[in-house]
């Protein structure tokens, strides 16, 4: 329900007089991210409301393929996470049909089979291959990254998709709350155990790796200390959705702290953070007071969906033009929406609570 209110508020909290450093509408090719400050209630109406096209060229209601098009990924290897449905499969399709070759990382392999027979069948051309990947389990990604790496396959990008939403309580097989341990610790093993494939893809290739966590807005509705360090598995004190949110807000710090690293050394590699959007099946499907009555809610999904809610091919779209897109080429650290640059928290975009995230994360994963 917290998720819900969040989003069906973008259209009633439009607030006047409330500066934000956000997205300016200079479409200048060489910079199109230069800001300046606009008004929320700018930003609410032009890039969301009435999904207007931003400084990208793209808006909310861009599909994945539309914001690929022309582009040629003929030569690259991704991997993407939670490929077996919704975003995540549709985000394979639309990397194959441009080219690249996808490695899908799958916890249901018959899924990611009917998958890949679906995509070839509709792209006869596609390179497309399924491994077994369970993120909330640390030995399940040991193996995923080491089968991988002794397969001799380049890796160009990486999407960091698979992900959980508001179970009930529960530990992970390395006894760590669920959604912490698959999204986000899982896929911060994944890319520090592929982090030298990519790097030596990048030298050899002498093109940019990128790195794409696939977040959400819902790192905003996090618990009130932001990452529970001290109290990670407590039970008592689990909040489901406070949850999501924090492994959520673990996604951007992730991305925000590798970025910096990348950088730091030199490497030819970018890491962002993104919100798909919501997507009406799998907000739905999560929501337990909506289980058995969701005839209810169609006429609400038919009369504010269009505004509001995603299908899934708009909800792959932001994962692959921060994949795919020439207009990001050293753009890392930085956080998007609707297909287009967005501002995250300010709990997300701080320094210190990320490296603080990157040595508890590393000490966890050990």
């Amino acid at each position: 329900m917290v998720v819900l209110s969040f989003y069906l508020n973008k259209i009633s909290s439009i607030k006047l007089n409330q500066d934000l450093i956000l997205p300016s509408f200079n479409l200048d090719a060489k910079n199109p991210y230069s800001k300046k400050i606009v008004s929320e209630s700018e930003i609410s109406q032009d890039m969301w409301l009435f999904k207007r096209r931003g400084p990208s060229g793209f808006s909310s209601s861009s599909t994945a393929e539309e914001v690929t098009n022309g582009i040629d990924a003929s030569g690259l290897t991704a991997i993407v996470t939670g490929a077996s449905s919704g975003i995540g499969s549709e985000t394979a399709r639309v990397l194959a049909l441009r080219g690249v070759h996808v490695v899908m990382g799958v916890r249901n392999m018959d899924a990611g089979k009917k998958v890949k027979e679906t995509i070839v069948k509709e792209v006869p051309s596609a390179k497309i291959d399924a491994m077994e990947l369970d993120l909330s389990s640390l030995a399940s990604v040991s193996k995923f990254a080491s089968e991988f790496r002794s397969s001799g396959r380049p890796l160009n990008l990486l999407i960091n998709n698979a992900g959980v939403m508001a179970p009930p309580f529960k530990l992970s097989k390395d006894k760590i709350e669920l959604q912490f341990a698959t999204n986000h610790l899982g896929h911060f093993l994944l890319a520090n155990m592929l982090l030298d494939t990519m790097k030596k893809t990048a030298r050899k290739t002498k093109r940019e790796g990128r790195i794409v966590n696939v977040s959400s807005e819902a790192h905003r509705l996090t618990y009130k200390e932001g990452i529970r360090f001290d109290r990670l598995n407590d039970e008592e004190g689990y909040a489901k959705w406070a949850a999501y949110g924090q492994s959520k807000l673990a996604n951007v710090l992730h991305a925000n702290e590798l970025g910096r690293r990348l950088k730091e050394e030199g490497a030819e590699i970018t890491a962002n953070s993104l919100h798909p959007g919501v997507i009406t099946t799998n907000l739905f499907r999560h929501m337990g007071v909506f289980e058995g009555n969701l005839g209810v809610f169609e006429g609400l999904v038919g009369t504010l969906g269009k505004l509001v809610f995603k299908n899934v091919q708009q909800g792959a779209s932001t994962t692959c033009y921060v994949a795919l897109h020439p207009q990001l080429k050293g753009v890392s650290g930085e956080y998007f929406s609707d297909n287009n640059l967005a501002k995250a928290s300010s709990t997300a975009t701080d320094g210190d609570l990320a490296k603080k995230l990157w040595d508890f994360s590393m000490n966890l994963a050990k």
